[in-house]
């Protein structure tokens, strides 16, 4: 499978690991659209939501129990914010379920304007 995510999983591609376990891996996005932006990834290749089953639920929920740990770490006390992608119109660039966990700054409370095909406004600019 060539998934850049199950590379840096497997160690072939580098990242700036945040958080790991048997079950999920975490790592600062290269591309940060806010002062925290950290993916959060099953350790199983689940392509998107869309296949989530009951074959892979249990990574899904792995992922989500590790999400507010790895928040506390990253020392979000004020909140953040949790986006997943799915599909070609939702904007998913890496067909390998992940969450992005945003924060670090009071983050915009429109995701996109009404009919704008923006995929993020992760926060104010000042």
């Amino acid at each position: 499978m060539d998934c850049i995510f199950c590379k840096i999983i497997d160690g072939s591609i580098p990242s700036k690991k945040v958080y790991e376990d048997e079950a999920v891996y975490a790592f600062h996005d290269i591309n940060p659209l806010a002062p925290v932006h950290v993916l959060v990834i099953p350790k199983m290749h689940i392509d998107s939501m869309d296949k989530v089953s009951a074959d892979n639920a249990e990574y899904v929920k792995k992922v989500f129990l590790a999400i507010p740990k790895i928040a506390e770490e990253l020392g979000l006390k004020n909140g953040y914010r949790l986006i997943s992608n799915c599909g070609e119109d939702g904007c998913q660039s890496v067909k390998h379920l992940h969450f992005h966990i945003l924060g670090g700054k009071k983050l915009e409370e429109k995701l996109v304007s009404r009919f704008g095909l923006k995929c993020f406004v992760p926060f104010h600019q000042d």
